[in-house]
């Protein structure tokens, strides 16, 4: 929203672009936070699922019907295949076993892609038409795609919140915290790492999905583990585990690298500084180390005027 104030006061549709394409990232970010903060999961290579959306939601709106919400069906349907294989995969090793998996399924993926001739090989798939979102807007219209990009991410988000406050969310912390013991409750850690596996899939398919509106083309660079670094990297700056915070850590970081790109091509110097500064700092990330700190304040804020009343 800052972006877009900006956008709206300079006159300059470059800022709209780069909220839109900060809240597509934060929505990858999203689906790292559901892995790695309430599972405890390393995922290294959800730039997977976020380049097969791209891939899908390209093909779709080129070859066969430039519709926004056929593009997102599709990449929904093609992400939540390809994470429930993944993830029959992967979810069987710990650590940095299921760590390394993810990477090579990623790199493998990327490989395959980056070979292909049909899918554009190295070049990608350039020339994606504007996705129809209703009749009178497409997202080739700057403020209307940022609005309902920040829709989809917005209900990503708060469909994640709601699942979080569910037995199924609670099972979720319970394998993270100790997994050993979950089989002693009744029940199986397998099939609920698998549902989390595959619902990380699909929400980082749904965004990927949406980068092709957006940029008009995808490479093969959207599955390289660079996407899937700067997702990590988004999450432990904004708050592992808080779910708002790697839309901050999107906000933020993707604000930082334009504008220190701007100055430099070394703008990975910059970020790699602050993220060291973060997890010594700040482990628990910004909005982490933030909202308690506010909680204290409304409390005795409470507390004071309370007190005045008596």
């Amino acid at each position: 929203l800052v972006f877009a104030l900006v956008a709206t006061l300079v006159g300059d549709v470059f800022f709209l672009r780069l909220a839109t394409e900060a809240l597509i990232f934060g929505g990858l970010a999203l689906s790292v936070d559901l892995l790695l903060g309430r599972v405890g999961l390393l995922p290294l290579g959800q730039a997977l699922f976020f380049g097969l959306g791209a891939y899908v939601s390209a093909l779709v709106l080129k070859e066969w019907q430039a519709s926004f919400w056929l593009s997102l069906v599709v990449s929904l349907l093609a992400s939540a295949l390809a994470g429930l294989v993944g993830g029959i995969i992967a979810i069987r090793s710990k650590g940095v076993y299921f760590a390394l998996i993810r990477f090579g399924l990623a790199q493998v993926a990327s490989k395959v892609v980056f070979n292909t001739r049909e899918l554009g090989a190295s070049d990608g798939i350039i020339g994606v038409p504007g996705a129809v979102v209703v009749p009178g807007l497409d997202s080739t219209a700057p403020t209307g795609f940022f609005l309902v990009t920040l829709a989809v991410i917005f209900l990503i988000y708060l469909g994640l919140r709601y699942l979080m406050d569910t037995p199924f969310g609670r099972q979720l912390s319970a394998i993270r915290t100790n997994e050993d013991r979950v089989p002693f409750l009744g029940f199986d850690p397998w099939r609920y790492k698998l549902l989390a596996f595959v619902g990380a899939a699909c929400i980082a398919g749904v965004s990927g999905a949406l980068y092709p509106m957006l940029r008009g083309f995808v490479s093969p660079e959207l599955m390289f583990f660079q996407v899937s670094g700067n997702a990590v990297i988004n999450v432990i700056v904004g708050g592992a585990g808080t779910l708002i915070g790697p839309l901050y850590g999107s906000a933020l970081l993707t604000g930082l690298r334009s504008v220190v790109g701007s100055f430099t091509a070394h703008h990975q110097i910059i970020i790699g500084l602050l993220f060291v500064v973060v997890v010594i700092m700040f482990p628990r990330g910004l909005i982490g180390y933030l909202t308690p700190l506010l909680q204290r304040r409304l409390e005795a804020r409470r507390s004071r005027h309370q007190q005045g009343e008596q």
